[in-house]
């Protein structure tokens, strides 16, 4: 059992979270009971998550993608009417974490990425240190790395090829395509990243890498799923992840 300030503090600290300059407030976003005894954890505050909180009996949702974010509307209407409504209507608490999360070095999005594709990790690079590199466990193939990805989140990845085989990697979760040429410059042979954009694909093939989108969701489950299980030890909460699917 933990208190709603006592839990936010921990995590606060766990993340330093005023280190970061975010596109979204990081911890408490929607107010509920003071004292957390279960709590659920799930990648993005969608109506369905919370529904499947509530039914839980949750206190508290710790979430990757919450709300309030830099350049959307300050007006709570529609959608985001009724997730709140919901949410303050059971007195639910929701806490939400987004670079923190991504970039924390054992509970973090990359770090449990990577930890899960079995890379060895030597470095982080880029804005707030959120660009890792490190290196596969053997020299392996395109179409190899290709199919670890696959069996690993169990989603196939669309993979833009290279000649090369693979040994130097970089990888960074979500919307993080835009790493691509800090990823060349570190020399590696392949980037994972969770999203791609049109102009990724040539990035990719001028300069001889293979990239990998492997799901912006399918690549953050894990960090917050980390995040949950810590709090839970350290506080004797009871903690359950509920993956709503994404197919992006």
């Amino acid at each position: 059992m933990a208190s709603r300030q006592e839990l936010e503090q921990h995590i606060k600290e766990q993340l330093q979270v005023d280190r970061f300059k975010d596109y979204c407030p990081n911890g408490l976003q929607v107010e509920g009971t003071a004292t957390i005894r279960k709590l659920v954890s799930g990648v993005t505050a969608s109506q369905a998550l919370i529904d499947a909180a509530i039914e839980q009996g949750a206190d508290a949702l710790l979430v990757h993608h919450g709300y309030f974010w830099k350049g959307e509307s300050a007006v709570i209407s529609g959608i985001k009417r009724r997730r709140v409504k919901r949410l303050l209507d059971h007195d639910l608490n929701l806490f939400a974490y987004h670079l923190p999360l991504d970039a924390h070095p054992e509970l973090g999005n990359n770090a449990q990425l990577g930890h899960l594709l079995n890379f060895v990790h030597e470095g982080t690079a880029g804005d707030m240190d959120i660009l890792c590199y490190g290196k596969t466990q053997q020299l392996m193939t395109g179409e190899q790395l290709a199919s670890e990805i696959e069996t690993a989140l169990q989603r196939v990845p669309q993979h833009i090829s290279a000649e090369t085989e693979i040994q130097r990697v970089a990888w960074c979760t979500g919307a993080a395509q835009s790493y691509i040429e800090q990823a060349v410059d570190l020399g590696v042979d392949a980037f994972v990243s969770g999203e791609i954009s049109e102009q990724t694909v040539h990035i990719a093939r001028e300069t001889g890498i293979h990239y990998y989108a492997a799901g912006h969701h399918a690549t953050e489950r894990y960090g917050v799923q980390a995040l949950g299980q810590h709090l839970a030890e350290t506080y004797g909460l009871e903690h359950t992840f509920i993956d709503i699917d994404n197919p992006v």
